[in-house]
This record gives structure tokens, sequence and C-alpha cells, in this order.
């Protein structure tokens, strides 16, 4: 019943648009990837041609130096590790935002890995003593875990972490849903070619929020309201870009009231129900006044008070925000039971 449309527009650089107030967390609870051994682990299998961010018009982006143009002295029997992350081989540095742990690559007799060392910097140095270890970095949602051998010398080590943001909207007819009243579950996967997970990669995201993922497909769940305007779209997240990406949604806020006349005061201790042609309830309220988002189509309400039931079929447009007064008459019987049909008007 809800039309779907999808328009994604360039965001430009995930570094220029980052700010302290829009990353996750540090305390994001993110799922790791699989190691990488001495190399940064493989580029995602590239998207199906999409609509997808680009960088913004001009030259093409330059891949940044190594941060680490001069390491610092170790203490004694330990060597310097400069460490650094940048989106893609060709893609910048990430400047902020990263949370790094270094852990022992051998477990103790507990089966733990030991944590030997953490920072929040875009490029920490550690200082090690000489041996295995594994260097986790999560950015948001995206993450990578590299084992790494130290020896007696300092050097520098750089991870690829493939990772992108998108910003999500929602409106009805070109004008913008309140962000209150819209949220978004983000899946891996594309639900257009039928390879969609079940269980939502990030749940809930809020509009205009910045959140970063791992570079690759996924399709975005938009939730208008609490009745069942409720639409899909597939989303591709590029490394190192932002994707604005806004979701249009069919439907309108309906405030359902039991009358005794047209345009009349509502009658309290009313409860409700919202039934599709055929019968099916898409909602209930026990409300005397309930506000419902419902997607563009046919309904029937159905109000009862002091023992009678009352009815009246209605028609939703897109954007059109109204009431639906049922007025009280003859005692109706909804389409859903099976005893003689009435009037509710």
């Amino acid at each position: 019943m809800a039309a779907l449309m999808l328009l994604a527009v360039p965001g430009g650089a995930l570094a220029q648009q980052m700010s302290a107030n829009t990353l996750p967390s540090a305390g994001t609870v993110v799922p790791a990837l699989p190691f990488a051994g001495n190399t940064p682990s493989a580029t995602p299998t590239k998207p199906a041609a999409k609509p997808a961010a680009t960088a913004p018009a001009g030259a093409a982006p330059k891949a940044a130096a190594d941060p680490h143009t001069i390491l610092p002295q170790p203490p004694p029997g330990k060597a310097a590790i400069g460490m650094s992350a940048r989106f893609g081989e060709k893609e910048g540095l990430v400047p902020r935002g990263l949370v790094w742990r270094v852990f022992a690559d051998r477990p103790e007799p507990s089966g733990a890995y030991p944590l030997v060392a953490e920072a929040a910097d875009p490029a920490p140095v550690f200082f090690l003593s000489p041996g295995g270890y594994v260097v986790h970095v999560s950015f948001g949602l995206a993450s990578i875990a590299r084992r790494i051998v130290v020896g007696d010398e300092s050097r520098r080590e750089q991870i690829t972490l493939p990772a992108g943001g998108i910003k999500l909207q929602a409106d009805i007819g070109d004008k913008q849903i309140p962000a209150q009243k819209v949220t978004f579950d983000i899946f891996e996967g594309s639900f257009l070619q039928g390879r969609a997970s079940s269980r939502p990669y990030f749940r809930d995201a809020n509009a205009g929020d910045l959140v970063i993922l791992p570079a690759g497909d996924y399709y975005v769940v938009s939730t208008y309201g609490e009745g069942n305007a409720v639409i899909q779209a597939d989303i591709s997240v590029a490394p190192g870009k932002v994707t604005d990406a806004t979701l249009h949604h069919r439907a309108a806020e309906i405030v359902l009231r039991l009358v005794n006349s047209a345009g009349g005061e509502a009658i309290a201790d009313a409860q409700w129900s919202v039934l599709s042609p055929g019968g099916d309830s898409i909602k209930e309220s026990i409300n005397s006044t309930p506000t419902f988002v419902l997607a563009e189509g046919e309904y029937t309400a159905v109000a009862r008070h002091d023992g009678k039931t009352y009815s009246k079929d209605f028609k939703v447009e897109a954007g059109k925000d109204e009431p639906v007064d049922v007025l009280v008459g003859e005692q109706a019987t909804p389409p859903s039971l099976n005893t003689e049909e009435g009037s509710g008007d």
C-alpha cells in the first residue's frame, strides 16, 4: 500500500562530515571481522549499480601521507609501532572516531587473549615487546583485526578499514517528516534482490544521524508513526563516502473521533480498531481520540462504546492529515464480525 522512492545525493568525503556529536560512542558493540594476517583485509564485494554517494566535484581524492613521519624513541627492550587506518588503498586516512586495542596473539590458560594496550587516537604509537599481537580497530560499526609480529626495530603499520556513512531522512510530498516520528532499521544485503538479512544490523537509527557502517550493500526499513506506514529501500555504502538518502512515504496522520454529530465533541472512553478492506486488524487503541499514521489506501474505523459498536469506511490520501469522525447512530457490525452488517453513520 505504500509507494517507494529513494533519492541518493552526493554526501562528500566522510572525513569532511564527521564531528564529535555524530560519531557512534566508543562503547558501541561492533561485530569483529576475520583476521587479515599480515596484509590488509580484502575489499568487500563491489555493490551492484545503485544511487551511490561520490566525493565533491573537483579533483579526485588523494591518499594522505602516513602520519608517522618520525617515530618516538621506545623504552629499552621495546619497539615503537605507529598505527593508522585509511578507508581504502586510494582513500584518505580515518581522521577520528577510531578505537584501537592490542591483544597478545596467544591465549592465557583461561582461554582469554590478554589486552596489552588500547587507544582512541587516530594514529597512536604503541610500545611493544618483541612477539606476536592482534591489533583490532573499530570505527562506528566497522571493525577489522590484523596480526602483526614485532621485532627489535620500530616501524609503521597501516590498516585498510573499508567504511562509509549514511544519513537518512523521510518525507511525504517533499515535506520532511519530523525526526521524532520516523525511525530506520538497517539490514545487510538487498531487499530487491532477495538476499537480505532477517536481523537488523543497526536498529532505530534517527533521521539526520551519521551512521558509520562497513562498506557494502544494505537495505533500510523506514517506519513512520505507529501504524502501517513502512517502506524499504536498498542503499550502497562506499568507502570514505557519505550517502544522503531520503525515503518517500505515502501516508497520512488520521485522528479517530466518535461523535454525536459532525464536528462535535469527541465521546470519551471509546475503544478503536482500524481494519483493512478484507477485515484484517491494522491497529487498535483504547485512547478516546487515537492518532494513527496509515499508508495510502482504504480502511474501516470501528468504535466500541457503552456496549455498542459503530463503524465507518474512510480513505487515506498521502499527505492529507485529517480527523475521521464516526457518528453515533444505529448500532453497526464491522466486517470482521460474522453477524448481520449495519450502518454506523
